[in-house]
């Protein structure tokens, strides 16, 4: 059986291959110049300006990820269960503990969201703290304890779970405004 292409076989040249002289490429007519290609141009204006701020900045650089909303998602819950775990077997479930420990990972989890889905932050903190207090609540008698030990926890925890969630909140707002005002300036 014959096999038909899907695409017309004049469709122009394939990417990495040079255009004709005549033919201007889409940096030269976005920019007005005669520049190189549109990709590598991009590619070594964006490498220069992470060099200059690479230079502008003494000392050592603190990481700064960017997750996406499903990512700091993840890492939120996954820390805060695996500090449940840890307050669960140093601490033997104390509870003002995991509070503390909930704090720093509200804060971390609002900054490394990336720009586009800061809103995610304030959503998913509460979840974790839920997810983190089943192993570290004190439940005895099976599945019904444990459950009833979590909603002890979110009942009489709820002030840290507020501190927290408004932390990320603060942070995910400044975050929010500083972006539309960035993305207004280049428009």
């Amino acid at each position: 059986m014959e096999q038909h292409r899907s695409r017309p076989s004049d469709d122009g040249p394939r990417r990495g291959t040079p255009q004709p002289a005549h033919l201007p490429s889409q940096a030269r007519l976005r920019s007005g110049g005669e520049g190189r290609s549109g990709a590598g141009a991009q590619r070594k204006e964006r490498g220069a300006r992470v060099a200059r701020a690479a230079r502008a900045v003494p000392g050592p650089r603190l990481p700064n990820p960017r997750l996406t909303g499903l990512g700091s998602g993840l890492f939120c819950v996954v820390a805060m269960f695996l500090l449940g775990c840890l307050d669960a077997l140093l601490f033997d479930g104390y509870m003002p503990v995991y509070g503390v420990l909930f704090l720093p990972v509200c804060v971390l989890t609002a900054l490394w969201v990336r720009a586009g889905d800061v809103l995610t932050a304030p959503v998913i903190v509460p979840i974790a703290f839920a997810v983190g207090l089943i192993p570290a609540a004190d439940g005895n008698g099976g599945l019904l304890g444990r459950l009833m030990g979590v909603f002890t926890g979110l009942a009489t925890q709820a002030g840290w779970l507020y501190i927290g969630t408004l932390f990320a909140g603060l942070i995910v707002l400044v975050r929010r405004v500083q972006w539309v005002r960035r993305r207004r300036r280049r428009t």
